[in-house]
């Protein structure tokens, strides 16, 4: 998948996404750095506000991402493996960043230009996943590396959030 950017010894998992799986209604596969289909996204297209359903490869539900409506923020709504996280924006000069905060884990943070797909999600200081469109030649898949043993559920579910709160409304 062409991925090879990682130069540390912790574990690298790397997906592929396609920029519109999180259109109203789309569902789409996630696939994993050997083409396999890893994750399946299903977006719920009747709802009052966005949502969308993670499922692992065998059909079972890992994660549901739902759009919080009438906040003075962007936010986003996560149960990820029975675990809460909320994925907020934030305005910090020209550049987007979001604060995700865990349910009694240490807080993650995502910064870089999200629009194009080319950022880092840290914690604790720590890179525990980066997201490069630059790794494809195909205009509309990005991909997602995650670092060590950070649950790549919750990446995905954190880079489908992201996107829900970025695209074009």
């Amino acid at each position: 998948m062409g991925l090879l950017r990682h130069h540390d010894d912790r574990p690298v998992r790397r997906f592929e996404m396609r920029e519109e799986l999180i259109a109203i209604g789309d569902d789409s596969w996630i696939t994993d750095e050997s083409g396999q289909k890893a994750f399946h996204v299903d977006g719920k297209a009747m709802r009052v506000r966005d949502t969308w359903i993670l499922q692992d490869a065998t059909g079972a539900e890992v994660a549901e991402i739902k759009e919080r409506k009438l906040t003075l923020r962007d936010k986003m709504h996560l149960e990820v493996r029975g675990r809460s996280a909320t994925v907020t924006k934030r305005i910090i000069g020209l550049r987007d960043h979001f604060k995700i905060e865990l349910d009694g884990q240490a807080d993650l943070s995502a910064h870089g230009n999200v629009v194009d797909h080319e950022y880092e999600i840290e914690q604790d200081g720590t890179k525990v996943a980066e997201v490069s469109k630059r790794w494809f030649r195909v205009r509309e898949s990005y991909g997602v590396e995650v670092f060590g043993e950070t649950d790549p559920a919750l990446v995905l579910a954190i880079a489908v959030a992201i996107d829900g709160m970025t695209r074009d409304r």
